[in-house]
């Protein structure tokens, strides 16, 4: 296959960039200056195929970041396909919290890979607002959730999630947190059944 910006990789060339950069979100978060080449060992590839999927630090950090960061902006047309409007939404919510806790991890490893003069940008949230903004129409068009939320509004509602550490107990404490906005958000629905009815 004749490579080229728009030719997909081949499967196995997929698995292997999925597999380095799922090892390389472990390592960096557990030791951010970790070498490229304790992460290309640990991920079972060569030294050249890493180096040719990422040159450099830069290149794999934020590639890192891109590519979880994509993975839960991807799933909310899923969610919504197979779980109703509200399940979904509150489903994803879930996944944006285990980025926000990958994103901390990598905090670090962020911090070294954009602070250099001249060096990438921190890549864009716009692919988080875009779905967060598909999930809440289609609870809005459902009388679900209050209406005239926008995805900016989200965002800002969810904050709390970025205050979290990897290092502590997260879990229950984001759950608290977004079953808090979840109560907001359907407080004022439309569709709002009485609070006597079990939800």
């Amino acid at each position: 296959m004749q490579k080229d910006g728009n030719t997909p990789l081949r499967a196995d060339a997929q698995h292997n960039r999925e597999r380095i950069l799922r090892t390389a979100l472990s390592e960096l978060t557990r030791c951010p200056a970790a070498p490229l080449s304790a992460i290309a060992r640990k991920a079972g590839v060569g030294q050249g195929t890493f180096y040719r999927n990422f040159p450099n630090r830069e290149t794999l950090v934020l590639e890192i970041y891109r590519h979880e960061m994509r993975q839960v902006a991807d799933s909310a047309s899923d969610l919504l396909q197979e779980l109703p409007p509200t399940q979904a939404l509150r489903t994803w919510m879930d996944r944006l919290a285990e980025f926000a806790m990958a994103k901390a991890g990598l905090a670090e490893a962020m911090r070294l890979a954009t602070s250099a003069p001249g060096g990438p940008a921190k890549p864009s949230p716009t692919p988080l607002t875009t779905a967060a903004g598909l999930l809440l129409r289609a609870n809005e068009e459902a009388g679900t959730t209050r209406p005239g939320v926008t995805p900016d509004d989200f965002i800002l509602a969810i904050a709390g999630l970025w205050q979290l550490t990897p290092d502590e107990d997260w879990r229950p404490r984001a759950a608290r947190l977004l079953d808090l906005v979840m109560a907001g958000l359907r407080a004022g629905a439309p569709g709002r059944v009485p609070p006597s009815d079990s939800e």
